[in-house]
């Protein structure tokens, strides 16, 4: 046979398409040729794929050697099409039986000894490859985050010799076992450890209850950073759907996902000076930023101010659509990116304005600058504002400090759950036509709203924003309406509007 067809997978986005990998030997000049759009990676196969057949013993074909990778107009890249490229050569020149290929989809990047290496975007491979049917043949190193895709046919192999020998039913391999009891989640840092900062603190509640967006502003010092830190330990914990999809995210990030995280809220905390592409992410072959990278999870961005103001833009529309959409000349790709914001800055430049030590010298305009920093569009799109102010002597010393963590996150799923019971979603997903079914305050409340609307200069986000809170204010104190009480602290916490 001089023809052999495989099944591989890419890496578009957030899925995995299928390619075919034909291989055709004829007569002629020996060449090695692969098309279909193959990039660097995959071209550079040609020369691991012949040291790889070589030093297992096998002999490469001095023949004129065609590799086609269809789809035609599907860019290719990395190499995990060196595993299929060998097992075609293989199949097509007679020394391995052709038979059983269609029964498998291979993915693998060959060592020149004919060792497999790991391969990026495993889980999201195996889950499509699972739906279509086919048992997955990948390396033994990716078996573990491959397995998280339930009731998944995963065949694990170390070497290009097990493969041919399982393919050839000489030394059959064996199917995957994950081990559960192994995947521990990890303990979240406890919100009792935070001294002080109780009006934060119910500001952290509120947030995850709702699924709002935060931001706090303190001088240094008074616990910005830790609060943001024991966030994700009072969130609900996440669903199986939840869990694969954050975790299919963070395989196709450079990072990898590590197995032992699995069902662990994501928390990431990029530095100030992150580029935009960094933070939504991009490059020829589009891969997620730290926006999608947080989904289902939280993402803290420490000195807001001190982002490039066209790096914080990009935060808009993922804060209000949860998805992200990165075009290129040659590629586009779509990621979720339905996470939670919670940022930090400090009051002035120098950090210390109102600081009970006296110690700040900025010039006002010097602090309007420094807020002027964020613009108004993004500060409108954040739903709470909370001032973390420097924590009293007294508060420092004291041995409890507020309710454990656990003891919020039982505070919080039970209001989650009477906003799934009512609305099927969090509150601060909420359209303007469910707002007006859910969230209308009594009498009290929507005129001390139309009060603060006059007074304060609120835009219609802001309005919405603050029923959306006392919404979820009420829930967390379990009322099934909306008081005047509810729309004062929501109010409350909208610190800028109030600047």
């Amino acid at each position: 046979m001089s023809l052999a067809v495989l099944h591989s997978r890419a890496l578009a986005g957030m899925d995995a398409p299928e390619v075919t990998v034909e291989v055709h030997l004829s007569g002629g000049l020996p060449s090695f040729t692969i098309v279909g759009l193959p990039e660097a990676e995959v071209k550079e196969s040609r020369d691991r794929v012949r040291a790889a057949l070589v030093n297992a013993h096998f002999e490469f074909p001095a023949r004129r050697l065609t590799v086609n990778l269809a789809p035609a107009d599907l860019p290719k890249e990395s190499g995990r099409f060196d595993l299929p490229i060998a097992l075609g050569i293989l199949a097509a020149s007679g020394q391995l039986p052709p038979n059983r290929l269609d029964e498998y989809e291979f993915a693998g990047e060959l060592s020149l000894t004919g060792d497999l290496r790991p391969i990026r975007g495993a889980l999201a491979m195996t889950y499509t490859a699972h739906r279509c049917g086919r048992a997955f043949v990948l390396p033994h190193t990716s078996a573990e985050e491959a397995s998280l895709v339930r009731d998944a046919q995963i065949l694990p192999a170390k070497t290009l010799l097990e493969v041919c020998a399982h393919l050839a039913q000489k030394q059959s391999l064996l199917p995957y076992v994950a081990d559960t009891a192994a995947r521990v989640q990890t303990d979240y840092p406890d919100l009792a450890d935070v001294k002080g900062q109780a009006h934060a603190k119910r500001a952290l509640e509120i947030a995850a209850a709702g699924g709002h967006s935060l931001l706090m502003a303190g001088p240094p010092g008074t616990g910005k950073s830790m609060l943001a830190a024991r966030f994700p330990g009072i969130l609900p914990p996440m669903s199986d759907a939840e869990a694969l999809e954050s975790a299919a995210l963070q395989s196709l990030g450079s990072g990898g996902f590590r197995p032992e995280l699995f069902r662990r809220r994501p928390f990431r905390a990029p530095h100030h000076s992150a580029s935009s592409i960094a933070l939504v992410g991009g490059g020829s072959d589009p891969r997620p930023g730290e926006i999608s990278l947080a989904h289902h999870g939280v993402l803290f961005l420490d000195e807001l101010p001190e982002f490039e103001r066209r790096v914080l833009e990009t935060l808009r529309g993922p804060l209000e659509t949860g998805r992200v959409a990165i075009s290129r000349a040659a590629r586009q790709a779509e990621f979720p990116a339905r996470f939670q914001l919670i940022a930090a800055m400090n009051p002035c430049p120098c950090g210390y304005l109102g600081h009970f030590n006296g110690r700040c010298h900025c010039t006002p305009d010097q602090v309007l600058r420094y807020r002027g920093k964020i613009s108004g569009p993004l500060m409108d799109r954040i739903d709470i504002h909370i001032e973390v102010p420097a924590v009293p002597a007294e508060d420092l010393t004291r041995v409890s400090s507020g309710d454990a963590s656990s003891a919020v996150r039982a505070r919080v799923e039970q209001a989650r759950a009477k906003m799934i019971a009512r609305q099927g979603k969090e509150n601060a997903r909420l359209t303007t036509r469910e707002i007006d079914s859910h969230c209308t305050p009594d009498r009290k409340g929507a005129t001390l709203l139309m009060h603060a609307i006059s007074r304060l200069g609120l835009s219609a986000r802001a309005y919405h924003r603050i029923l959306k809170l006392a919404r979820t204010i009420a829930d967390v104190a379990g009322v099934a309406h909306v008081s005047d009480a509810h729309v004062a602290e929501a109010i409350q916490f909208r610190r800028f509007d109030r600047a």
